[in-house]
């Protein structure tokens, strides 16, 4: 899988470390992944395009490159998503953010839409979808559907631990995303959660149960 990149990073690998423990609490956990978040952009935003502007130093005038193209656009994927925006906006303020609502059927794991706003025109910018886990893929392969449906072409797809399962399933389906993850786990249990994993991500970053 071409599109498949697995993060190697110390610093990631140990801050996952942290959010797995049971005993990590709200706070921490919740600063946790907006770290992670901050480090996996930075490798996933790597290939962001360039142009050369002309910018005044207080020596001379000079030209040098800043990112060229329309903004960014982020879109987490409720609700757990929302937890890594603000580490890709400590990159980029100035990227856009939309939203994409799913929920998971808890007898066929399949994921339903309530909700979806995206920064117009998306089929100008690098799209950036969100969800710290992924699964069993479908409400990634959801989301990146409905983002394609409304014109979106270049994305990629950030998630901090990912099932092998969810990870081939998106990977075949949309092949043209590149696919970043914090973590290739072991396997999916039969509930559909990432073993070892680290429970719901979105429980655990906003204290609920």
């Amino acid at each position: 899988m071409n599109n498949v990149i697995e993060m190697s990073h110390p610093l990631i690998k140990h801050k996952i470390s942290l959010l797995r423990d049971k005993n990590t609490g709200t706070n921490e956990f919740r600063k946790l992944i907006e770290e992670i978040g901050i480090l996996m952009g930075y490798e996933a935003l790597r290939d962001l395009p360039l142009e050369d502007v002309e910018v005044e130093t207080p020596i001379e005038t000079c030209m040098t490159p800043m990112i060229s193209g329309k903004k960014l656009a982020i879109v987490p994927i409720l609700r757990a998503g929302l937890g890594m925006v603000n580490g890709i906006l400590a990159l980029v303020p100035s990227a856009k953010v939309g939203h994409i609502g799913l929920y998971r059927d808890e007898e066929t794991h399949e994921p339903h839409e309530y909700y979806c706003k995206l920064p117009d025109p998306i089929d100008q910018r690098l799209i950036v979808v969100l969800d710290p886990m992924l699964a069993t893929g479908g409400s990634a392969i959801a989301a990146i559907d409905f983002i394609k449906a409304h014109g979106g072409k270049s994305i990629k797809f950030m998630s901090i631990i990912a099932a092998p399962e969810g990870v081939e399933r998106l990977a075949k389906s949309h092949p043209d995303v590149q696919i970043y993850c914090g973590n290739i786990d072991r396997q999916l249990n039969k509930d559909a959660y990432i073993c070892p994993g680290l429970g719901d991500a979105g429980d655990r970053i906003f204290g609920t149960i």
